[in-house]
């Protein structure tokens, strides 16, 4: 749907905002973060991903544990462009994202600026690679995240879950905690299609849709830890996705 006048106006001061707000980001990273201790880092990227959102018009609602300890790999459902910040506003992770992402315009920088695992998932030897340094990484007490679901998908139905990063966290012992994302209108409470970042939607499209719409909120719901129990990763990746749907419904709803 075209945006009005009054929604490309507000449109573009969100972008200008945004924009001052990443390269902001950016200089950070360059300058900064090569003195600051990786608690201090971490801070960092939680107070930025949070002024981002804000600057974007977005408003973040969390429910459930979100500052469990490490180590945790974190699951959740995959929607738009803008699920890294919108979990990093919320706890800061390590994500282990496609290798994509490295590309994209100053997101791209960002993700690799805060550690972001990148992982060519055509091909099966460096998807070894990266399970190998997840595992390094969750023994060493970090929290990983990935999107199982290996791409974006509309937000109303989930998508089928690749289960072969979970081998990281068999092979560390470490649990996997779910956690559902939601993007919705703040005034109605009624889910929102403008982020969604999939099919033949570009990028820059998405964005300018994301920031000429209505007041959103980022809806995130983290669940109960598991451990695998002596689940193979298949049927664990399929319990992990149940518990995600679950996490989706509305409160009060079964």
């Amino acid at each position: 749907m075209r945006a009005s006048l009054r929604g490309r106006l507000r449109g573009l001061w969100r972008l200008l905002r945004a924009g001052a707000h990443i390269l902001a980001g950016l200089l950070t990273i360059l300058l900064r973060f090569p003195r600051l201790s990786p608690e201090q880092r971490e801070i960092r990227v939680q107070v930025w991903s949070r002024e981002l959102l804000a600057h974007l018009g977005i408003r973040l609602e969390v429910r459930g544990p979100a500052a469990l300890p490490g180590p945790l790999l974190l699951v959740a459902n995959h929607i738009s462009w803008l699920d890294i910040s919108a979990l990093h506003a919320a706890r800061f992770c390590r994500f282990v994202s496609k290798a994509d992402v490295k590309a994209w315009p100053l997101i791209g920088a960002l993700a690799s600026g805060v550690g972001t695992l990148f992982i060519q998932r055509e091909s099966r030897r460096d998807a070894m690679r990266v399970v190998h340094h997840m595992a390094d990484s969750l023994r060493a007490g970090d929290v990983l995240a990935v999107f199982p679901e290996g791409t974006t998908g509309d937000g109303v139905e989930l998508l089928p879950f690749h289960a072969n990063l979970l081998q990281a966290a068999i092979a560390a012992g470490s649990p996997v905690q779910p956690v559902a994302l939601q993007f919705v209108d703040t005034r109605s409470g009624q889910r929102s299609p403008a982020p969604c970042y999939v099919g033949d939607d570009t990028l820059l499209g998405s964005v300018w849709r994301t920031v000429c719409a209505p007041a959103i909120t980022v809806r995130i719901v983290f669940g109960v830890p598991q451990p695998a129990a002596e689940r193979e990763r298949r049927a664990w990746a399929e319990d992990l996705r149940q518990a995600i749907e679950q996490l989706r419904q509305p409160p009060g709803e079964p």
